[in-house]
């Protein structure tokens, strides 16, 4: 058991930037897969970002080289630092937790939000042009 709470969306500017952040109570949840998700209305919700429990990372493609997703255990936190952010962008932002292997977490956490069975509420981040 894991209980998620996002924070830091909000409405930006086409190559402004977001820090996202997820805070973690329940299960020690350094021993987590964590990711970040999103979902724009009418759309499927789709990976972003994933941290493995070794600290190891992926990224979607149509985010990669624009956002940095990190996490400090010590604080029982997530981030996802958002740059160069575009309208497509725009969407509900939520973090998730997986209890699956690193391995698996970064090759196919940032694909498989069915492995992630907790989830924070969402935090809206809007970017306009």
């Amino acid at each position: 058991q894991v209980r998620l709470a996002e924070s830091g969306g909000g409405s930006v500017q086409a190559g402004g930037s977001l820090r996202l952040s997820c805070a973690a109570s329940g299960n020690t949840y350094s021993r987590y897969c964590m990711g970040w998700f999103r979902q724009a209305p009418g759309k499927e919700r789709e990976g972003v970002a994933v941290i493995a429990s070794d600290g190891h990372t992926n990224y979607a493609d149509s985010v990669k080289g624009r956002f940095t997703i990190s996490k400090d255990n010590t604080k029982n936190t997530m981030y996802l630092q958002m740059n160069s952010l575009k309208p497509e962008d725009t969407a509900m932002y939520y973090c998730a937790a997986a209890s699956i292997s690193d391995f698996f977490c970064r090759i196919r956490g940032v694909s498989d939000a069915g492995a992630f069975g907790y989830w924070g509420q969402g935090t809206q981040v809007t970017v306009s042009s």
